[in-house]
């Protein structure tokens, strides 16, 4: 069974660069730099599972040559991981059918809510999305082989996100600003972790450098990849500060799992 894990997006909720052209501390001459908005996706046995729905989605699934999306999992409500649905839209009227939805109580109630179009019948357009309780497993089955797609609640400042984690190799993590103790030994050994590094000094909601290096001494993963990072911290040069075990991502980072 092959399952291939894509890194659509890695940077924070401004992306680099800024819409004002500010690079801040990123060489714009380093590929690398170029961030966009998070999203991830999943693909398995040419089933295509995606990890929110970035605004910068559809250059994403474009320039990954993403011609489907069969199921749409949510991490939390913020605008840089749901502002993109409504690209989604060409999926129902080239499939004929509701794209199906996972996503928590609180997040569900904002996509409602924001996006009631999409879920609703409204002045003549068909509603696309079946929205579903998301659950603490899931297992999508195809080909009578089974992906299992773990849901774990964390903390994101003064909200709640959630934590993927995929057939127990890799952890997806990419807004986070504690995991919760009880949870660490449900992501101990993985194959890959791909965490949450805003930027180097702390901040409320999100982990910074020091966080990812205590939680790695503690979970000790053979790969971690740092994601949603801000316009301070260049390819380049966090790499000169990472041990061989620890890489920063890049948008189209891809790799099996």
């Amino acid at each position: 069974m092959t399952v291939r894990f894509t890194i659509l997006g890695c940077g924070s909720s401004h992306g680099v660069p800024r819409l004002d052209g500010d690079f801040g501390k990123c060489n714009p001459k380093i590929k690398e730099n170029y961030r966009s908005r998070c999203s991830a996706l999943i693909t398995f046995n040419n089933i295509n599972i995606l990890i929110d729905t970035s605004p910068d989605l559809k250059s994403q699934l474009l320039n990954n040559k993403v011609k489907n999306i069969d199921k749409v999992f949510y991490t939390h409500m913020h605008g840089d991981q749901t502002h993109g649905i409504n690209e989604l839209r060409v999926f129902y009227l080239k499939n004929k059918k509701k794209l199906d939805i996972f996503a928590d109580k609180s997040t569900s109630t904002y996509l409602l809510n924001s996006f009631n179009y999409c879920f609703n019948n409204n002045y003549g357009y068909p509603a696309i999305f079946n929205l579903n309780k998301l659950k603490n497993k899931h297992v999508v089955n195809n080909n009578n082989k089974n992906l299992i797609l773990e849901s774990i609640k964390v903390k994101h400042g003064k909200i709640n996100s959630i934590m993927y984690k995929i057939n127990n190799t890799c952890v997806y993590v990419s807004d986070v600003s504690k995991i919760y103790s009880k949870d660490l030994k449900k992501i101990k050994k993985l194959k890959y972790f791909i965490v949450d590094c805003l930027r180097y000094n702390p901040h409320p909601s999100h982990f910074n450098l020091k966080n990812v290096f205590d939680l790695v001494d503690i979970i000790k993963p053979k790969k971690t990849i740092l994601t949603n990072m801000n316009y301070e911290i260049d390819y380049k040069e966090i790499k000169k500060l990472l041990p061989k075990n620890i890489i920063p991502a890049y948008d189209g980072m891809s790799f099996l799992i």
